[in-house]
This record gives C-alpha cells, sequence and structure tokens, in this order.
C-alpha cells in the first residue's frame, strides 16, 4: 500500500492545534466540573486565555490551507467514506470556530496575551455576554465529542491497516515534496 504524506507545515499546525484544543478543553473542563483553588482557576483561565488568542491566527492559517486544499480535490470524484471524512474535518473546523469566536465575545474585562498584550473586550453588555459563555460552553462539548469520534475513526483506520498515523507524521512528511499532498 503507498502512504502519502501531509506536508510539513499541515504536520506541524495539526499537532500544534491538536495539543493546544485538547489541553483547553481538558483544563477548562476540569477547573469548571471540580473544586480547585481560586489561584489554580485563576491561572488556567488566563493561560488557556492567553493560549488560545495566541493560537487564532494559526488556526486561520490552518483553515486557510485546508480550503486550499479541498479546492484542489474534487469532492464528486471523492468516495463516500473520503466525503464523510472530509464532512468531520469541516464540521470540526466549523466548531473550532465558533469555540475561538464566542471565547473572544464572552469576555467580560480585557484579554490578557501572556502579560505582553490587552486587547479591549469587543462586548459590554452582561445578557449579550452570557448568551456568548453557553454558546461557547455548548460548543466545547461538541467539539468534545467531535475529538472523541476522530480519535475513534484514527483507531479503527490503523486497526484496519489504513496508517493514518505515519501520514500524519514529521518522519514521513520529510519525503513529501507537495505542500498539498494527502
Amino acid at each position: 500500500m503507498k502512504v502519502l504524506g501531509y506536508s510539513k507545515k499541515r504536520v506541524l499546525l495539526h499537532w500544534v492545534s491538536a495539543a493546544i484544543i485538547v489541553w483547553t478543553l481538558i483544563s477548562g473542563f476540569y477547573v469548571a466540573g471540580n473544586e480547585v483553588s481560586v489561584s489554580l482557576k485563576h491561572w488556567v483561565a488566563f493561560f488557556n486565555v492567553s493560549l488560545t488568542t495566541v493560537f487564532i491566527p494559526f488556526f486561520v492559517w490552518r483553515l486557510c490551507i485546508f480550503f486550499a486544499h479541498t479546492r484542489c480535490k474534487h469532492l464528486n470524484t471523492l468516495s463516500l467514506g473520503e466525503k464523510l471524512a472530509w464532512f468531520a474535518h469541516v464540521l470540526i473546523y466549523l466548531t473550532v470556530s465558533v469555540v475561538l469566536v464566542t471565547g473572544v465575545l464572552m469576555m467580560d474585562r480585557p484579554i490578557d496575551v501572556f502579560r505582553l498584550i490587552e486587547i479591549t473586550p469587543p462586548l459590554s453588555d452582561p445578557k449579550l455576554i452570557a448568551q456568548f459563555v453557553e454558546i461557547h460552553v455548548w460548543a466545547c462539548v461538541v467539539l468534545s465529542g467531535l475529538i472523541a469520534l476522530h480519535v475513534g475513526a484514527v483507531i479503527v483506520h490503523e486497526v484496519r491497516g489504513h496508517r493514518i498515523l505515519r501520514r500524519m507524521s514529521f518522519r514521513r512528511c520529510a519525503n513529501c515534496s507537495n505542500e498539498l499532498l494527502e
């Protein structure tokens, strides 16, 4: 079986995205659902807000690469399984977008980015902010489910001999010359 890899750029953006998203979901749900010290709750909130604010431009870059790649492929030439995988990825990207946008819109205080810059919160209406908090929480729940399905699909593919993880490794992409290989 021939295994094509992703470009180094796509592999790097995937794993950085995965690490940031998994960290913020786990740590955010942990401090929200458990008795933790106020200082830990504040530290996680500060760190997650800073991290995800810095992540936003990288995520936009990743979206651009994904949609540029999608434009290069004709969706009508994909098998049903490939179309389902594409749709699942679109749902993940859409949900991450909702999480990031609502994360900014729910801020009721300045967005402190690692104590380097401060961004004024875009909204001031407490009722509107509360609505974005609720949307944000539900989007995080949906994203957690989509990530679980994504990881489950990878496991199923690996068990069946389809080397998805090899395609998403840095070692494999060292042989890739085309930035849009899939």
